[in-house]
């Protein structure tokens, strides 16, 4: 089970304990900013100044803080800080319309047996050990927590400080020149410039006068010497994307840039020195290309030095939370809007949707749904676009490594809910909702049956 369907589903059953006519729970993320968020119940009757000033007063004294107010009826207001080890993960915050409600130390009980798994969502969700690549000074960041971005860190980390060819694949879309930018600006040729040509998109007959350079008079339009793009990247970085698409002409005289490190201009007959790292990208699979006659073997053997490879993101679904938290964050930002959150229900899609496009798609789609929302800081799965709300009955990836989180959860709510009931069975499974034999069952997987005797 995702993170967030085991929040939403705790969310749902503690809403319904504590019978409260309004509850909002919130997740952090390592930066302590709100990226999770769920409504339960009617509107809140307090305005939004009056809630912000009694959970941010809750945040900064990290214990639970109520308060009633008279807004032509007697509410009550709390916030409840979600808080271990001395850090913030997030807070509940309700309101009751009856004059004659109070917050029991049992309801108290049960906000607090939510601390683990909202923890477990604000660590999980984009931890800051794991969550990027990203030289110094750039605003470069290549996101991510699953294990193939583990491996693209470690490779881009050994590869920074050396000059040799880089070869980056991966569908369209993944990010392959975000990583060669990377690679460039916080490794050895950073001082230099990072040159990048797409081939794909442009002709061959002017494909070449734009890698190499021309002299003057070297045909129609020359009316004065200029130098190509690989010239113009000495001592620092030449992108070539989609060298796939690469003409086998081009490709000969790109091989020759790679193993005498010198390029002649169109229309001159002398040779000059470049000091070029080269780092290339493509979405074909180039060994079949090779097999095709397509691609020169002896290119492919000397771009593919060191190979990254980038998985498409429906491979790496843990990524993808990580990445909504990241565009929400930065177009909300550019947008001048309040920080907006995805509904549980729409985020579920979002996790189930295979991503044809990758990340450009997702980073596509969030912007979409922020436009679509105007002053709404809830997304909901209404705003997204028809080919991911097909995505409904997909089951989500058996890669989310939840299970034991849940049961890690499911062993500290039981207990918790035991020791207040003082271990009475059959009152703890009424209080929260399981049958007799239910509760039995789970008492005996977690070993909770050693506290009964």
């Amino acid at each position: 089970m995702a993170g967030t369907q085991l929040v939403s589903r705790m969310f749902e059953v503690i809403g319904e304990a504590l019978q409260v006519d309004h509850f909002q729970l919130v997740a952090f993320d390592f930066r302590q900013r709100p990226f999770f968020q769920q409504f339960r119940g009617k509107k809140p009757v307090l305005g939004e100044g009056e809630r912000l000033n009694l959970i941010n007063r809750a945040l900064e004294k990290r214990e639970l803080l109520s308060g009633r107010v008279n807004h032509g009826q007697d509410i009550l207001a709390a916030c409840y800080p979600f808080c271990s080890q001395g850090r913030m993960f997030g807070f509940a915050y309700l309101e009751k319309h009856n004059p004659e409600a109070t917050l029991t130390e049992t309801e108290m009980d049960i906000l607090s047996s939510a601390l683990p798994v909202v923890r477990l969502l604000s660590r999980e969700s984009s931890p800051p050990e794991e969550v990027k690549v990203q030289p110094e000074n750039t605003g470069l960041e290549f996101l991510g927590l699953s294990q193939p971005f583990r491996l693209i860190r470690e490779l881009v980390d050994k590869v920074k400080e050396v000059s040799s060819p880089v070869l980056i694949t991966g569908e369209s879309g993944t990010g392959k020149e975000l990583i060669a930018r990377i690679i460039h600006h916080s490794g050895v040729r950073r001082r230099g410039q990072f040159v990048a040509v797409n081939c794909s998109a442009i002709p061959d007959n002017l494909l070449e006068s734009e890698l190499f350079g021309y002299a003057r008079g070297a045909f129609t339009g020359a009316l004065r010497d200029r130098p190509g793009l690989v010239e113009e990247a000495s001592g620092g970085t030449f992108f070539l994307d989609e060298i796939g698409d690469l003409s086998l002409p081009l490709q000969a005289k790109i091989l020759r840039v790679l193993q005498e490190k010198e390029i002649r201009r169109i229309g001159e007959n002398r040779s000059r020195r470049v000091d070029v790292r080269f780092i290339s990208a493509t979405h074909r699979n180039l060994e079949q290309e090779v097999a095709a006659g397509r691609f020169r073997q002896d290119l492919y053997f000397r771009l593919r030095i060191i190979t990254i490879e980038i998985p498409p993101l429906r491979h790496r679904p843990e990524d993808v939370l990580v990445l909504v938290n990241h565009f929400l964050d930065k177009y909300c930002r550019e947008m001048n809007k309040p920080r907006a959150f995805f509904s549980p229900s729409a985020l579920e899609l979002l996790l189930k949707y295979g991503w044809p496009g990758n990340v450009r798609e997702l980073q596509n789609e969030i912007q979409r749904a922020l436009v679509l929302a105007g002053n709404s800081q809830v997304l909901g799965e209404e705003l997204l676009s028809d080919d991911i709300k097909k995505s409904k009955d997909r089951p989500l990836s058996d890669r989310w490594d939840y299970s034991r989180a849940k049961a890690e959860f499911e062993k500290k709510f039981l207990g918790e809910a035991l020791r207040h009931f003082n271990f009475h069975r059959a009152r703890t499974a009424a209080a929260i909702g399981l049958t007799r034999q239910g509760l039995f069952r789970l008492i005996k997987k977690y070993g909770l049956d050693r506290g009964l005797n």
